[in-house]
């Protein structure tokens, strides 16, 4: 009794994060839409993306339990979680050297 239970528990959480890390992902799509210049919407997918993966990893290991699967997640996950942040930085800085100028808001800036 105690166990069923238990299991529906782990099923919903996992389920949970799954959409969670869904929903972070499709707000990072719309991000990339509707973000005025290229920083930004490389902020919005950037984050989005990190954060979308990281949710929907965790649930695929929680739904998978302690076994060979979830030390395979766990990898991927800590592999995600370099590289994600260090490409955004990277493509940040080229295109910074390159002469990309972020879109500021004039009333924002003379107010200053």
């Amino acid at each position: 009794m105690i166990f069923e239970l238990l299991s529906w528990v782990v099923v919903i959480v996992s389920i949970l994060c799954i959409l969670a890390g869904a929903f972070c992902s499709m707000i990072g799509g719309l991000g990339l839409v509707r973000l005025p210049d290229f920083y930004s919407r490389l902020h919005g997918g950037g984050v989005t993306d990190t954060a979308g993966v990281g949710l929907i990893l965790v649930g695929l290991m929680i739904y998978s339990g302690f076994n060979l699967v979830t030390f395979k997640l766990v990898m991927i996950l800590f592999f995600f979680l370099l590289t994600s942040p260090s490409a955004c930085h990277a493509l940040a800085k080229a295109a910074m050297k390159h002469g990309v100028k972020p879109e500021l808001d004039d009333a924002k800036v003379s107010e200053s």
